[in-house]
């Protein structure tokens, strides 16, 4: 049952078909509020972070913009006033063959956001949008809804990406992201970072000198103006909106988007439980402000809703999950440890029950040829680098590894289910992984694959495959086949019978406009869970 105030809320921002709070010139076809501005003004572009689309369905999908003529004043620049905003699908790029449009409002309280769901789109074919304010056109964007429920599909492509520090490095990954043919991103996480700017000094990074190539703005960020802010410095990257235009995206966020690996109603830092749950409800508002986002995941009493589904037709169902809002604590002081009793107590949850629940409820043989499990941390069980004297390896307690009850449970699941079509898809850990998924370690049998994707830019350049690091854990992990310290992106192009995961990867991104290359390929036969060298 929806409460009282997301009810007045939906209804505030439009609940209606598409979105629709009134049709364009008909201003007085529903009730507004007495203080908006009809026809509002701009001394310089208000469309300064781009538009986007995402959580795409047969019918539909969201379109996303921010007004912004000066996005890192307080309010970004705008009057404190709603404003009408108009917005146009069409079928073709110039906007020749405009099939929906309508007219939403820009609230102060969502920063002039708008997030709009349209609807009553014809199944598996690309639009383009746009939106319209005063005397001023945004960008265009292209999106796509997804093929019927019941359509034969042979083929879909996506991309999965996160881990975007903005001080260290070029955007170029998302650059050449728009440029490839995708029916999707999805982002695992870590759209922003929270911390400070840290001046311009020197400091080490990879074992070597490191500057920044741009400062964040500010201190650390607490208040819901600082996260706003804090977004809109990230999305003024011309080659992060150009991937937000070229096709719609899924996101998630990490920890980042917060604070480092907080977990639940906890964070890292021992403040009280009161106080971080005022700064988690910030920093998800202003997440949702700036996300293509449904109203479905509006923030409400300091919640998200952001597990969810999506299918391409008969090939491809998705299963996006949420590892950090119902997940019990790190163990261990969150360092890497030991796998000891607490990391392998039952009660212990990367999911939540009810997260996990409807996860299994979901994971089971169906009529499409693939499912895939896009989540934010590492399901591998990847054994680290010894730290200190004695010769028992580590493992994260932040990745699953630290939950082992639950991955197993998960693993289980899919065992148990005879799924043998089920592809994992992650990041966080800034390097590349391919790694096959074993319930323990040593297990004779593959229960499934997960590709993690490397940072957009966290980590800087990077040390490639020279590093003890990558060599020791390679040594300690048999089932991993595959691991760089690059920045880049996961490219899956999957067909009916074969899943293909491309690791791409960039040398550099401390200088602008670097080519992409591949750095492994593999591939999953349907039927046959395990990497194969393609």
């Amino acid at each position: 049952m929806i409460d009282s105030r997301r009810r007045r809320l939906m209804q505030a921002l439009g609940a209606g078909t598409a979105g629709v709070l009134f049709a364009p010139g008909l201003l007085a076809a529903t009730p507004l509020p007495r203080n908006v501005l009809e026809k509002p003004t701009f001394e310089c572009d208000p469309f300064t972070l781009g538009v986007a689309s995402g959580e795409p369905a047969a019918d539909g999908f969201v379109i996303w913009t921010r007004l912004a003529p000066q996005p890192l004043e307080q309010g970004g620049g705008m009057t404190m006033r709603p404003m009408p905003v108009k917005w146009e699908i069409a079928q073709d790029d110039a906007f020749r063959r405009i099939v929906r449009s309508g007219t939403t409002l820009a609230h102060p309280e969502l920063a002039h956001s708008v997030h709009v769901e349209v609807e009553d789109l014809a199944p598996g074919r690309p639009y383009w949008y746009r939106f319209i304010v005063g005397d001023a056109t945004s960008p265009t964007g292209r999106s796509a809804t997804l093929p019927a429920a019941d359509a034969r599909v042979d083929r879909v492509r996506f991309a999965v990406a996160g881990c975007q520090h903005y001080e260290e490095g070029h955007y170029t990954a998302w650059r050449r992201i728009a440029e490839e043919p995708l029916d999707f991103v999805f982002h695992y996480g870590d759209y922003i970072y929270e911390g400070p700017d840290n001046g311009p000094g020197e400091r080490r990074m990879n074992g070597r000198p490191f500057t920044p190539l741009r400062r964040h703005v500010g201190g650390e960020i607490y208040s819901l103006d600082d996260y706003r802010r804090r977004h809109a410095l990230y999305r003024s990257d011309r080659d992060l909106q150009a991937a937000h235009a070229a096709a719609p995206w899924f996101v998630s966020f990490d920890d980042h988007e917060i604070d480092n690996n907080w977990a639940g109603e906890i964070d890292q830092d021992g403040t009280p439980r009161e106080l971080f749950l005022l700064r988690r409800a910030v920093g998800m508002q202003a997440f949702y402000e700036h996300m293509p986002l449904r109203r479905a995941s509006l923030p409400v009493n300091g919640r998200m809703r952001m597990h969810r589904r999506a299918a391409w037709g008969d090939l491809l169902q998705t299963h996006f999950l949420d590892t950090r809002q119902y997940r019990s604590d790190q163990a261990n002081g969150d360092r890497d440890a030991l796998q000891d009793e607490v990391v392998r107590a039952p009660e212990r949850s990367m999911l939540g029950q009810e997260q996990e629940q409807w996860l299994y409820d979901g994971l089971r043989p169906d009529q499409r040829r693939w499912h895939v499990i896009a989540q934010q941390v590492g399901l591998a069980n990847l054994a680290m680098q010894p730290r200190g004297p004695g010769s028992e390896v580590t493992y994260s307690m932040d990745q699953w590894s630290g939950y082992l009850a639950n991955r197993r449970r998960l693993l289980g699941h899919i065992e148990q289910a005879g799924m043998t079509n089920v592809v994992t898809v992650s990041g966080d850990a800034h390097r590349h992984f391919a790694s096959d998924l074993l319930p323990d370690e040593g297990a004779p049998r593959v229960i499934s694959t997960e590709f993690l994707a490397t940072s957009i830019t966290s980590g800087s350049d990077g040390t490639g495959e020279e590093d003890d690091f990558n060599r020791t854990t390679r040594s300690l992990n048999p089932h991993l086949k595959a691991m760089t310290d690059k920045r880049g992106y996961v490219l899956c192009d999957v067909n009916r019978d074969v899943w293909y995961g491309e690791l791409k990867v960039l040398d550099r991104v401390m200088v602008p406009d670097e080519p992409v290359k591949l750095h492994a390929r593999f591939a999953v036969e349907r039927g046959r869970p395990g990497l194969q060298q393609a």
